[in-house]
């Protein structure tokens, strides 16, 4: 019965039991602790799309305000079967931790929309994009909450959202959506910032504990940030010997070509059956032999189970959530380095955040300065949470979230919310 409840446990109570973990690290005053737990904000609104062939077809969306103590609200939208009230408050919760652990002025959001984007034409999509800003456009703004893409949302519906936020509100506002076209006002660097964040954070945690370029990485999931990633990974050196999708998982123990299985996936669909690879099924993936692990899909696919046969050295959370609460706890007795998703792939919000900058200032940068100022970022939050971990004795995760938290109370309290 125990077992099989933990199994139906949704992604937000696993958020608030890494709360409630925080909670006892570093003391947290019970009115903020009871703050919190839930979002200051959440809306549920359905959204009527014509379809193709002239009929009407009712999509459910949701909106998770967290918290704004430190700033505006800030998080991506995914377009997904799986999307839920449970993910969405659990996303941006994590979000509100992520901004607050790199030091960005911004709170924490995240939407969504239950859909198979698969199902719709492109012009569906369209309608289905702008009938979400429509049904949200007066709790969002360049100074109240900024969406994102996420799972199955890109730069193109971030173009179709702005557009029609800019015609309800009848002027440019280019701040209220990050993630854009360059040529409306997007940043570069953005279309490949998660990973790129995910890179320099693993290469500190890689220091940490002794491994070095040329130790071997299995990526789990290949969109957009595993596939950039992988790319950005190889040519440092690092040897991509495991690569799966939701369609199976391949194995070279002598390492991959990641622009030839791009490449690859591009005309198949899948990376299944990769040429000179061993097929092992795509539920495996996370369980073969590398130095590395990066799950880079959905949250939650760390189980207990799956923990106890995980053989890598270090975890790096490019998706959210991946490692549920109790998996945490078998991985820490195994002394794998787990960096957490908050820091992990906050890349994006990270050059989200430049890219707000750069619409206010009407004045673009260099993609060479972006990844600069991103470096700096990831690695400084690096060493702060390594000093909470120490300081606290814990795990990195806790180490992050203890900082996380502590800012976020702070800003809270001195707002006079305690």
């Amino acid at each position: 019965m125990d077992k099989g409840k933990r199994r139906m446990k949704g992604p937000f109570e696993n958020s608030l039991k890494q709360l409630a973990g925080v909670r006892k690290i570093i003391k947290m005053d019970d009115n903020i602790y009871a703050q919190l737990q839930s979002p200051q904000r959440f809306l549920e609104v359905s959204i009527p799309v014509r379809m193709d062939n002239g009929s009407i077809r009712v999509f459910t969306g949701y909106r998770s305000q967290y918290n704004d103590a430190r700033g505006p609200f800030k998080g991506g939208i995914r377009f997904h079967t799986t999307v839920s009230v449970s993910e969405v408050k659990a996303l941006s919760a994590w979000m509100t931790w992520k901004t607050a652990v790199v030091d960005i002025p911004l709170g924490g959001a995240k939407g969504g929309v239950i859909v198979d984007h698969k199902e719709l034409s492109d012009m569906e999509l369209e309608r289905l994009s702008r009938g979400y800003i429509r049904a949200i456009y007066k709790i969002i703004g360049p100074e109240l909450d900024i969406p994102a893409p996420d799972v199955y949302t890109d730069p193109r519906v971030m173009g179709w959202m702005l557009d029609e936020y800019e015609k309800i509100v009848g002027h440019h506002a280019p701040g209220v959506i990050t993630g854009k076209p360059l040529s409306i006002g997007g940043s570069k660097v953005r279309e490949y910032s998660t990973a790129q964040g995910a890179v320099y954070a693993l290469m500190e945690g890689a220091k940490k504990i002794g491994l070095k370029k040329g130790s071997t990485v299995a990526i789990q999931g290949f969109g957009n940030a595993g596939s950039h990633v992988a790319s950005l990974l190889q040519d440092l050196g690092y040897k991509i010997t495991v690569v799966s999708d939701s369609t199976g998982t391949v194995v070279n123990s002598m390492g991959m070509d990641m622009k030839e299985l791009k490449n690859y996936k591009e005309k198949t669909g899948s990376v299944a059956n990769y040429p000179g690879s061993e097929e092992v099924g795509e539920k495996n993936c996370l369980t073969q032999d590398a130095d590395i692990l990066i799950p880079a899909a959905l949250e939650g696919v760390i189980t207990e189970k799956i923990a106890r046969g995980i053989k890598a050295k270090m975890i790096v959370e490019l998706a959210n959530g991946p490692i549920i609460p109790e998996a945490d706890e078998i991985l820490e007795k195994k002394n794998i380095l787990v960096i957490p998703d908050i820091l992990a792939n906050a890349g994006g919000v990270i050059v989200s955040y430049f890219e707000q900058i750069q619409n206010a200032y009407g004045y673009y940068w260099q993609e060479q300065e972006i990844l600069e100022k991103l470096e700096e970022k990831i690695k400084k939050a690096f060493d702060e949470i390594w000093e909470n971990k120490e300081n606290y004795g814990t795990t990195l995760r806790m180490g992050a979230y203890a900082l996380a938290v502590k800012r976020v109370s702070e800003a809270m309290k001195d707002r006079g919310w305690g």
